[in-house]
């Protein structure tokens, strides 16, 4: 009986482990589409998160996501890898979010969180009108600090990235990520004091 190769899959090896990022993104560079859409898969829904956060719109969220894609896809060849490429993803997303923000201005929105299930606490009216308006201040709140802040803000804490992890999306030292999310959370307490 003759067996029939089964070509391994782009996102596992022969062992069936999880291949790395640095190497779906090399092969990637080489033209492999597939490892390229594994890419994608594992990094497109924090992205989508992030550039929700950063932008308030979903249609102008996804925009910002497909065409970080798109560019990342055209300059894998002359990436260097070094870098992890979900953090070189951030860097682009980022990029593309500011660009989308200067062109259409638009206050950042908290409103991406989904509904809560029926039955839920705070289904009850009056206590969904409290959560409305805490997310409200909170935007409000987020709006008004600089738009470093926000961001090392929004990385951190929505997205969980490092402040090794943010220096290098932001371009800026870690201690100058430390400090602006220090005047970004103490802007943020004293903010929502009320809402304690």
């Amino acid at each position: 009986m003759i067996e029939h190769a089964v070509p391994p899959s782009p996102e596992r090896d022969l062992l069936g482990r999880d291949l790395p990022d640095a190497l779906l993104a090399v092969r990637a560079a080489e033209g492999d589409e597939d490892s390229f859409a594994v890419l994608v898969r594992r990094h497109g829904s924090s992205l989508l998160a992030l550039a929700r956060c950063m932008l308030g719109n979903p249609q102008d969220a996804e925009e910002a996501v497909q065409d970080a894609f798109v560019s990342a896809w055209r300059r894998l060849p002359e990436c260097r890898h070094s870098a992890e490429f979900g953090t070189w993803m951030y860097r682009i997303t980022v990029n593309r979010c500011l660009t989308l923000r200067r062109r259409r201005p638009a206050p950042l929105s908290l409103d991406a969180v989904d509904e809560p299930a029926a039955g839920d606490a705070w289904s009850q009216p009056a206590r969904r009108a409290e959560q409305d308006a805490a997310t409200a201040a909170l935007s409000r709140a987020l709006g008004e600090l600089d738009a470093g802040q926000r961001l090392c803000w929004i990385l951190r804490e929505v997205q969980g990235l490092s402040y090794k992890e943010i220096a290098h999306v932001t371009r800026a030292t870690e201690p100058t990520v430390r400090g602006r999310l220090f005047r970004a959370r103490r802007s943020l307490r004293e903010a929502m004091g009320p809402w304690r």
